[in-house]
């Protein structure tokens, strides 16, 4: 079986801000088509960790690869969906001119761009299923279907590796599995990297989880760890209350 080409590889990185160390000694390799779990308590740098990937912010030491290049050199490969994207719910803009914003480095203008372009929307709210919804306006939308929009706007470039920092914040946990559902039909040509609370995820999507608290815990398969519950410095029972035994897996010392 062909082992997939790393995607990103991390070496040697830590990051600090205002003089306070955030991250320090991340070596993590992501390969092609990857789903990659982002966990860990609250102010722990999983969302840090994202941006260092995106090229947003640069590290104090040690190097982010994507694709072998820095994250600005291949930004157009990326895609990314941030934690919080401030609507106005009453800006008269509809769902695909919000989708068409991706495409915007793509055109000069606004205009209605080329024929291309208006394929690449149509294709990326198709892949969200939120075509039929392209003239409604973004306000009017609930907070599961503004996420698919803004996924799709991310798509609109067609990236090769998707970021994600908690898509499912604002969403109920109704819709949860349908928006699960659309991450994993995308990961079949996408590599998808999402900063996550829900530990339930992690046992019917992601393929591999990293546990982030200033330092890293990578675990090449769906399961959380004993060293991960530990990273998180809180009491077991609260952090599995309500996880499948299978995806807590205790290992022997060896």
């Amino acid at each position: 079986m062909t082992i997939p080409a790393p995607v990103i590889e991390i070496e040697d990185l830590f990051f600090s801000f205002n003089g306070g160390p955030v991250l320090e000694k991340i070596d993590l390799t992501i390969r092609e088509r990857d789903f990659t779990a982002l966990i860990g308590p609250n102010g722990g740098g999983k969302t840090t960790l994202l941006k260092l990937m995106l090229g947003l912010l640069k590290p104090d030491r040690g190097n982010v690869r994507i694709f072998g290049k820095s994250p600005r050199q291949v930004a157009r490969r990326l895609g990314y969906v941030p934690q919080e994207v401030g609507v106005n719910r009453t800006f008269p803009i509809t769902v695909r001119d919000v989708v068409r914003m991706g495409r915007l480095r793509s055109f000069r203008g606004w205009a209605f761009g080329s024929k291309k372009d208006r394929m690449a929307v149509q294709k990326a709210l198709e892949q969200v299923d939120m075509w039929e919804f392209r003239g409604r306006h973004i306000g009017e939308l609930s907070g599961g279907q503004r996420q698919r929009v803004f996924i799709a706007r991310a798509l609109a470039t067609h990236p090769e590796i998707l970021f994600l920092d908690e898509p499912t914040a604002s969403i109920d946990t109704k819709h949860q599995t349908e928006f699960y559902d659309i991450l994993k039909e995308l990961n079949r040509t996408v590599t998808v990297v999402i900063v996550c609370h829900d530990l339930m995820v992690i046992s019917s999507y992601v393929k591999s989880v990293a546990c982030v608290n200033r330092f890293i815990h990578y675990h090449d398969s769906a399961e959380v760890t004993d060293d991960m519950i530990d990273m998180y410095h809180c009491p077991v029972e609260l952090l599995a209350h309500g996880l499948p035994h299978r995806v807590l897996k205790h290992h022997s010392e060896e």
